[in-house]
């Protein structure tokens, strides 16, 4: 058996990031090859992973980042079974490294950032990895990405919640960026504006009108105006443009933009919550 040292074993571990037992115990089953010790701690990945794929990995993180020149944004989740797992150092610095490896490459889907290249294997291939080093199943169960003049992102305290806007114009005032994007937070709207909510949402809450309106003892002859009175109010309540601002109630989201520049508007918009 070759002689391993603490320095290989460091090494491995620092490659890896698997315990420094398993490490050293994966260097002695290679006889000290290192490619071979590598192939050994994410076969022990693999096997755990089988074992524990019909577990719910339901906690974990949503985070979202933005690129150095501003004009691209990630937001992505990695999932783990426990809370606990999700605040471990570990966890935590593998969903960043894929998100930076995200903004760097842009994926154009959760797939193809899986089949990234990532420390020798892919992305994909590296979560399961992990999952040997962590022991729990991990899995990276949303990603998108957006591109504007302006991108902007937000983390919620704790990591469970998380937006992404693009906006149409670059050298606003950031804290406009940083209002918004923390309005999309805390108010969940379904779409930028009232053209951009699908007819098949519209149509659910046209039928949910006229329900209530029905069950309110409304004239029958009544109820689409009724109805279509309710959906003026949840255009008004759930697009994000016309939103009161949760900082000032008496502007919209809409007016608060204009206000830094009249032009200025929101192109794009990503938020997910886990958990909450």
């Amino acid at each position: 058996m070759s002689n391993i040292s603490a320095a290989d074993v460091a090494k491995l571990r620092r490659v890896t990031l698997a315990g420094m037992m398993d490490c050293k115990k994966a260097l002695e089953e290679s006889e000290g090859d290192f490619n071979k010790a590598i192939e050994i701690i994410r076969k022990k990945g693999q096997a755990v992973a089988n074992k524990r794929a019909d577990r719910d990995a339901t906690e974990g993180v949503v985070l979202s980042k933005v690129s150095e020149d501003g004009k691209l944004g990630a937001i992505m989740v990695l999932n783990s079974e426990t809370d606990f797992v999700a605040k471990n150092a570990d966890f935590l610095a593998l969903a960043n490294k894929i998100i930076d490896i995200a903004l760097s490459s842009k994926p154009a889907t959760l797939e193809d950032l899986k089949a990234l290249p990532m420390e020798g294997a892919t992305v994909g291939e590296k979560v399961i990895e992990y999952i040997g080093i962590i022991g729990e199943k991990l899995d990276i169960s949303y990603y998108e990405k957006v591109e504007a003049a302006h991108v902007h992102a937000y983390i919620h305290p704790g990591s469970k919640l998380a937006t992404l806007a693009g906006f149409t114009i670059a050298g606003v005032d950031e804290q406009v960026y940083k209002d918004v994007v923390m309005q999309i937070a805390a108010m969940n709207p379904v779409a930028i504006d009232k053209d951009f909510v699908s007819e098949t949402v519209i149509a659910q809450e046209i039928e949910i009108g006229k329900e209530q309106a029905r069950r309110e003892g409304k004239p029958e002859e009544m109820l689409e105006k009724i109805a279509q009175g309710k959906l003026a109010k949840f255009f008004k309540d759930s697009t994000l443009l016309n939103q009161e601002f949760v900082k000032d109630n008496k502007v919209t989201i809409k007016q608060y933009l204009q206000s830094a520049d009249k032009d200025l508007t929101v192109s794009e918009f990503k938020r997910y919550s886990l958990n909450l």
